[in-house]
């Protein structure tokens, strides 16, 4: 007796559904940047003026549970507080602790502008 094989067509499918969800996840998808989360701890209105552009009813528990750092939303508040003590939260709190180069930095660093000696970090021999 031979093997079982299953149909071309459910291969077909189940492949198609899966490049479906991956070009899903790559174009729609978006995420803050961590210059734009440092607004955000530094300034309540830029952080206002961000909550206002999303619709509450369109949000995960009506917008109302927000992790400023990751810049996610969540349904309800035993979530948000399982998603404080794991691992990706830690994670951004640590890029977090990092200032951000200012404009300044970026422009002496691609060669334009002057340098300032003494700015950057000392690195032992």
């Amino acid at each position: 007796m031979g093997s079982i094989r299953r149909s071309k067509t459910k291969r077909r499918t189940r492949y198609m559904l899966a490049a479906t969800v991956t070009m899903m996840t790559f174009t729609e998808i978006m995420f803050r940047d961590l210059d734009q989360i440092h607004a955000d701890l530094r300034s309540p209105k830029h952080l206002a003026q961000y909550k206002v552009t999303k619709a509450a009813e369109d949000l995960p528990g009506l917008g109302k549970y927000y992790c400023i750092q990751c810049a996610k939303w969540f349904e309800g508040e035993h979530n948000l507080d399982e998603h404080q003590r794991g691992k990706n939260h830690k994670r951004r709190l640590r890029l977090l602790k990092q200032e951000p180069y200012t404009q300044k930095e970026a422009e002496s660093a691609a060669g334009f502008g002057s340098y300032e000696k003494g700015k950057g970090q000392k690195i032992g021999s």
